[in-house]
């Protein structure tokens, strides 16, 4: 028998404007030892899906309509989920099925420790003492690969890194050794080698201990490292399922090809990404149909698809040319950049010590190209690119833009010249003020800066930019929370380009969004560079989305630029092993990888 049996689950959510339904039945199996992915996009229902069978929807705004959950319990035998009571619920969850949720900092009490979390998870589901369950706690921290597990017992969550607090996650989650796992997210916006870190641990809990696993992401590349059957939603529905390899090798229905085509690959040159509206029409009710003419596929997409079977291709690397003439000037010139945060002991104490955040760094931006900068967090990428804005101050070293060195500019002159360059946020959500319509927060680098004329001139301005991201202009008047992630994003471009500046910084623009999202996001600033001339320096942790944007590339590593030359010779021809390393732990989807991994 199948260790989880979903039946028809309907799920709606009702507010005073009406009810919405989130999942509309759905039916799926998953056997012991499995891993069984569901894919979509924001808001296809994966979530809902998963805490519906915890009993974790919030309620009463959430009810379930319909539907059975037949789960195979060691304590309680054969039951059916969804009607169970909190008590009974709280038999299941934790011994039977356990979750990791997709953002550990929320999920985890930030004053309580790691080890004591965990601790208390055992006191709870198990019969062990205290000083037993200690013992156990350090023994999951070292199952979860966490260097120095006595000192991560001690330590708060705001002291570790976000890979290490997804591990905390999973040592919690694994502690009674439950049947099912659900993994909401688990590697979204992590560097990919801790998210490679992290599948493997995965793998390996699934191999020692025959749990299964729900498997929820957006990410395909992630699914083809380790999933063995897929299932893929789209507003509620399941639109499709099968084995991963015959997903990634033969997909049909529309959505699925335009979920796989919209992906940058390492393999692909400078093209324009399809996005899913390529795949397919959607009627007023939502549902999907295939375009007319062999499902809509252009030749670009036709030939993204025959890469994804084609596993001779995916070590083709096209050259793009290089935008600029040798006899320009750089836009952008940075000379021996230093950014050191001091250590201090004590309160009233001096810095002993620093932490050299960016280091002796140096490179030029030329007009009109894309240079992508690359690296781990915590390696300096985001001060790097706060401190060209002088939105962190530079220890040392000079920031020469067009000749003038921004480093040494008094703050009114700064704040002057801060209208030709703008940074884009890697938090769509954070980024906007709540308060203010879109419109407002378009409008006010306009006022603040005194540019656009008069304010019919500037709310004219306002309407065009949002005709530019490609909104409507009727989103002049709604407030931020009305939007999705995808289109958040979108107003934070229009907001940059709202001064018409030279060089914009995309500070991981795109990478908590789905692929699809991401797929528009990146053709919308690429049609811009096209344009208006604009200049990037674009942040990423993401190699293949760095190698589909950029024309440069620099490789950025505790502080320092260890590699850096044009994209398509870093990603064909890596030099450092910390660049080698890098593109060693992204996920593959090789039809040929696929099959060896099933096999094993």
């Amino acid at each position: 028998m199948p260790l989880l049996s979903v039946e028809n689950l309907t799920v709606d959510f009702h507010s005073q404007r009406g009810h919405t339904r989130a999942v509309a039945g759905v039916s799926f199996e998953i056997n012991r030892g499995e891993v069984l992915a569901i894919v979509g996009e924001s808001g296809s229902g994966k979530s809902v899906t998963s805490l519906a069978l915890l009993g974790l929807l919030a309620k009463p705004a959430a009810r379930i309509e319909s539907g059975t959950a037949l789960f195979e319990s060691d304590k309680l035998g054969s039951v059916d989920l969804l009607p169970l009571t909190e008590a009974q619920l709280q038999q299941v969850r934790g011994n039977d099925i356990s979750m990791i949720f997709q953002e550990p900092m929320t999920s985890l009490n930030p004053v309580l420790t790691c080890g004591y979390q965990v601790v208390e998870a055992l006191l709870l589901h198990t019969a062990l003492t205290a000083k037993e369950a200690e013992a156990r706690t350090i023994e999951l921290f070292t199952e979860a690969q966490l260097p120095r597990p006595a000192h991560i017992f001690k330590s708060y969550p705001h002291e570790i890194s976000g890979g290490q607090k997804q591990r905390v996650m999973i040592a919690m989650a694994m502690a009674a050794r439950p049947a099912l796992l659900i993994a909401d997210e688990p590697t979204t916006a992590l560097d990919v080698t801790v998210q490679a870190k992290i599948l493997q641990l995965i793998r390996d809990l699934r191999r020692e201990y025959g749990t299964a696993v729900l498997f929820i992401t957006h990410d395909l590349g992630v699914v083809a490292e380790i999933a063995d059957r897929i299932l893929v939603m789209y507003r509620g529905r399941v639109v499709e399922q099968g084995t991963v390899l015959d997903i990634f090798t033969n997909p049909q229905h529309p959505y699925t090809k335009g979920l796989l085509a919209c992906r940058p690959r390492l393999s692909i040159g400078k093209t324009r990404l399809p996005v899913v509206a390529d795949f397919m029409d959607t009627d007023a009710a939502g549902n999907l149909t295939a375009r007319a003419g062999g499902g809509g596929a252009t030749p670009t997409e036709t030939a993204i698809l025959q890469l994804r079977t084609n596993s001779d291709t995916t070590k083709t690397f096209p050259v793009e040319q290089n935008p600029r003439s040798t006899a320009d000037s750089p836009l952008l010139q940075v000379e021996n950049l230093q950014v050191y945060f001091p250590i201090r002991k004590g309160f009233f104490t001096r810095a002993t010590t620093y932490v050299r955040a960016v280091d002796e760094v140096s490179f030029d931006i030329y007009r009109g190209e894309t240079v992508g900068l690359v690296g781990e967090s915590g390696c300096g990428k985001t001060t790097l690119g706060r401190a060209l804005l002088r939105l962190t101050e530079p220890t040392a070293g000079r920031i020469l833009f067009e000749g003038t060195d921004l480093a040494r500019l008094p703050a009114g002159e700064l704040r002057h010249r801060r209208r030709e360059f703008q940074l884009v946020f890697q938090d769509p959500y954070a980024a906007l003020n709540p308060m203010l319509t879109v419109g407002e927060a378009i409008l006010e680098p306009l006022r603040v800066h005194g540019v656009g004329g008069n304010r019919a001139e500037q709310k004219a301005r306002v309407r065009e930019l949002l005709r530019t991201v490609g909104l409507s202009e009727d989103a002049e008047q709604r407030y931020s929370h009305e939007f999705s992630g995808g289109q958040r994003q979108r107003i934070c471009i229009a907001r940059a380009l709202a001064l018409r500046p030279k060089l914009i910084v995309c500070d991981e623009s795109v990478s908590a969004l789905d692929v699809s999202v991401q797929a528009q996001v990146l053709n919308l600033l690429n049609d811009l560079k096209r344009e208006l001339g604009i200049t990037y320096l674009f942040i990423t942790h993401d190699l293949s989305v760095a190698r589909f944007m950029s024309d440069r590339l620099l490789v950025m590593s505790q502080g320092k630029i260890v590699e850096s030359g044009p994209a398509a010779d870093v990603y064909a021809h890596p030099q450092h092993p910390y660049t080698q390393q890098l593109l060693a732990a992204i996920p593959s989807d090789d039809p040929a990888r696929i099959a060896a991994r099933v096999a094993q």
